[in-house]
């Protein structure tokens, strides 16, 4: 079974961004975009609606797996 942070993070190369970048974009930092990828911690639901608009997926894309 697959994991949110490994769905993010898959999503995000596959659009091409950095970490930097997608952070900036959600206005939090690297560090926080990593936490999030390594499941360390999970995105508030505003964050994951940020997520969403950044990358141009559905709630199901992001989710897919899980």
């Amino acid at each position: 079974m697959k994991k949110f942070g490994e769905n993010l993070k898959s999503l995000r190369i596959t659009a091409g961004i950095s970490q930097q970048v997608f952070a900036k974009k959600l206005g939090t930092t690297q560090q926080r975009v990593s936490e999030w990828e390594r499941g360390i911690v999970e995105p508030s639901l505003y964050n994951i609606i940020k997520i969403l608009n950044v990358l141009n997926i559905s709630f199901e894309e992001l989710t897919d797996g899980l």
